[in-house]
């Protein structure tokens, strides 16, 4: 009996160029399905996490990176002290490797290292982890914080050039990386004291296309007699030309709690079961914020009132907050996320020592200070104008007076620690180098005068004056506040004043420390004068269909 050919049995699975016989037998396995093959995940086992839950109780997932973010950097400072060479034998203390964080900044706890950030005392870290209490626990660095210590950790920012305490602004920002990626609610903050410098511009870069709430802060400290109507329009006009859309903007006070009802309701209706949260510069007043939201809260939600125990530290340091803070503040679902500030290099707390922070934050109502000053009558202010003088802003800023109408005034609005000077042009520089650190502060101190930088950067500034009855502009510097530019006394000029004599264009050589910006923009309705001035612009219906309303 002839023998039939293997391709004979395996025709169904045959090809028709692969033809097999006896002559050079070849053996196939044949797999009916895939087969699956499981591997041990290479994680290391403090990011492995198991499910909380189904359904309602399932993590979100902004829970679930705060849990990944938090075990990244708890397993960075395991690797660090695992590097370290151990020269004597005597009883280490162990890292914690734990995921739990300060309830106060958001950094990773540990016990190995005294001056960083997360540091607790072993034993009290031992017992509260015994009582499963290590979300209460405030590490050392916001202790000292809580009681105005000036602890920075931030490279770059308050004179902080790194070392045991360092976080990178770099690195601060790559925590909130996820965010364009998630569904959620952004509520952005601003201070209205520093509009241009803490606006954010590139925000849609954190955010993705997630809707965004625009909170203005400290509106308590605009001048007394402002309208906030006024206000309110001008920042919906700023946010506008800035090309960002926004559910609506709110101007708030954390203080007073004024506006902070009107962001509660909006960010009911608004999160639809999202996590929600709060975005800003360093210093724009996040913490402040949430924890007058949570007091406003918590008379409605039980959870709210909960959560108000344990609220993120305030201070002026920038880089308060280092990493998310997770707020259980919502009966309804979602949660509540206090960010680390986003780090910008061009604001004046970059620059200055972490001494003179508290320095450049006001504290009491803005009070303008006007060159020259309103004595008499418009007669006698023709005669004196500013025209080859300088004026000094503490040791941060300059103005040269190139060429002004004598019915120019500049008025300053910014912290009250900071005196204003005016001296002759031509004695600018010697008076500048003579004073600074004892009549120009800050920088405060002959010692660190001598280490400042000094104004290298200088802005030349052509400012066009149509209106002698209103403002021309404001001069924004980022992270100080701004300068006005309006004409001299209009509560003392003559009705027959010329207005034509008084229109021109004005020439300013403003100076500040590299890299400090220097912003002109339409001047904010501030004070009574600022409201009586102030024009609404008329809008298309498109216009008026599309464009966010303000509250407060």
């Amino acid at each position: 009996m002839a023998h039939k050919t293997l391709s004979t049995f395996l025709s169904p699975l045959s090809l028709p160029h692969h033809r097999l016989t006896n002559s050079n037998p070849k053996f196939l396995k044949i797999y009916p399905k895939p087969t699956i093959i499981f591997c041990k995940s290479t994680l290391a086992p403090e990011t492995q996490f198991e499910s909380d839950g189904s359904g309602a109780a399932a993590q979100t997932r902004g829970e679930r990176f705060l849990e990944l973010q938090q075990a990244k950097e708890a397993a960075k400072i395991v690797l660090k002290e695992n590097k370290k060479k151990k020269k004597k034998k005597e009883k280490v203390l162990k890292v914690n490797t734990s995921i739990a964080s300060c309830y106060g900044c958001g950094a990773p706890l540990q016990t190995s290292e005294l001056d960083a950030p997360g540091y607790v005392d072993p034993d009290t870290y031992a017992l509260k982890k015994k009582h499963h209490q290590l979300r209460t626990v405030l590490c050392g660095r916001c202790r000292l914080l809580s009681h105005g210590h000036m602890v920075t950790a931030v490279g770059g920012n308050g004179g902080y050039s790194g070392g045991k305490q360092f976080v990178s602004a770099d690195e601060l920002r790559e925590k909130l990386s996820h965010l364009r990626h998630e569904k959620a609610l952004i509520v952005k903050l601003v201070d209205i004291v520093d509009f241009n410098g803490s606006f954010l511009a590139r925000i849609r870069d954190l955010a993705g296309a997630n809707p965004i709430m625009l909170v203005v802060t400290k509106v308590d400290l605009l001048p007394k007699g402002t309208d906030l109507n006024c206000v309110g329009d001008w920042v919906v006009e700023a946010t506008t030309k800035k090309k960002l859309n926004v559910l609506s903007v709110h101007l708030t006070s954390s203080k007073s709690l004024t506006g902070i009802v009107g962001v509660a309701s909006e960010i009911q209706k608004e999160k639809k079961g999202r996590d929600v949260y709060i975005l800003g510069s360093a210093n724009v007043g996040k913490s402040a914020f949430i924890n007058a939201l949570l007091k406003t809260m918590a008379a409605s939600d039980p959870a709210a009132a909960m959560a108000q125990k344990y609220k993120p530290i305030q201070s002026a340091v920038p880089g308060t907050t280092l990493g998310p803070i997770q707020i259980d503040a919502f009966f309804g679902g979602g949660k509540l996320y206090d960010t680390p500030g986003v780090h910008l290099h061009h604001r004046q707390a970059a620059v200055v020592h972490a001494e003179d922070l508290p320095a450049l934050a006001p504290q009491s109502r803005l009070r303008g200070q006007s060159f020259p000053v309103a004595k008499g009558t418009a007669n006698e202010h023709k005669s004196h104008g500013l025209n080859g003088f300088t004026i000094f802003w503490g040791g941060l800023v300059r103005v040269d007076v190139l060429k002004v109408l004598p019915e120019t005034c500049l008025t300053f609005y910014g912290p009250k620690s900071l005196r204003i000077h005016v001296v002759p042009t031509d004695t600018a520089d010697e008076f500048y180098q003579k004073e600074l650190g004892v009549l120009l502060t800050p920088p405060t101190r002959k010692q660190r005068a001598e280490d400042w930088k000094g104004l290298e950067t200088e802005h030349l500034l052509q400012i066009k004056f149509e209106d002698a009855e209103r403002p021309a502009s404001d001069v924004a510097i980022s992270g100080l506040g701004w300068i006005s530019v309006e004409p001299v006394g209009r509560s003392f000029r003559n009705s027959d004043t010329n207005s034509e004599a008084t229109s021109g264009e004005l020439h300013l050589a403003v100076r500040v420390t590299k890299p400090v910006e220097v912003f002109v923009r339409s001047p904010m309705p501030v004070g009574k004068a600022g409201a009586e001035c102030y024009q609404y612009r008329e809008l298309t219906e498109k216009e008026q269909e599309v464009r966010p309303k303000w509250y407060f």
